[in-house]
């Protein structure tokens, strides 16, 4: 999942304001989430997540595409059974999604705050967790920062690394801080010129596709590849 791009002081402080209301839930959510505009802000997972192994990327977007949008239209606060089928198809978790802010933050500017819960009757703790989630954030101006860096942009261009030439890249941290260990993430620059189109963008990603099987490689995967495209030279390494 894509990253909203903020000062590290910001995310660090929000996330330390999420493990808190998290730990102090009873029941505690499994994962609790907060996300602006389908992109993940911060996470805190529990043990119900730790000991099951990684949430994968396709499970991720699935939480973001069917509570994030649908907690920022006017839902209110949400509370559904989900299944993970990446991490476990057999089973689900009761999610609760809600907007935090949402009587004073325009639309756009909106956070949503996701909840997975083991326990059928976890919706009031879920909601006591936003209360202090949100108390905390207003109280400390962080929800207004939130905001505005949602409203402020979509995120950064290819030139911000400062490489000549850069038409666009992909980075997937192997460590970080604690709360984002084991969710998948990774950062990217927004498609400009030459992708500004739909077969360009396809193409791009096609690329990617290629350069990710070859150094992931079953049978003989690479730390280092060098590749020359009909239209780009392209690059990937593992560190």
């Amino acid at each position: 999942a894509r990253c909203l791009p903020l000062p590290g002081g910001l995310r660090r402080a929000v996330s330390a304001a999420l493990r808190r209301a998290a730990a102090a839930a009873r029941p505690a959510p499994a994962l609790a989430v907060l996300a602006a505009r389908g992109r993940l802000v911060t996470a805190a997972r529990q043990r119900a997540l730790a000991e099951g192994g990684r949430l994968c990327a396709s499970d991720l977007h699935l939480l973001l595409n069917l509570l994030g949008g649908g907690a920022g239209a006017g839902a209110g606060e949400v509370w559904t059974p989900v299944c993970l089928p990446r991490f476990n198809p057999d089973g689900y978790f009761y999610a609760y999604a809600a907007r935090l802010g949402e009587e004073e933050e325009e639309e756009e500017g909106g956070v949503t705050l996701i909840l997975l819960s083991t326990e059928r009757e976890g919706f009031y703790a879920a909601a006591a967790c936003r209360r202090q989630l949100e108390d905390t954030l207003r109280a400390q101006g962080w929800l207004a920062e939130l905001a505005a860096a949602v409203r402020g942009g979509a995120g950064y261009g290819p030139s911000r690394p400062g490489a000549p030439e850069l038409r666009h890249f992909l980075y997937k941290p192997l460590e970080g801080p604690e709360e984002m260990q084991q969710l998948p993430q990774f950062t990217s620059p927004e498609l400009e010129e030459p992708y500004t189109s739909e077969e360009e963008q396809h193409r791009l990603f096609d690329l990617y596709h290629y350069l990710h099987s070859r150094v992931h490689s079953p049978h003989r995967p690479l730390r280092l590849l060098y590749h020359v495209a009909e239209k780009e030279t392209l690059l990937a390494w593992v560190s």
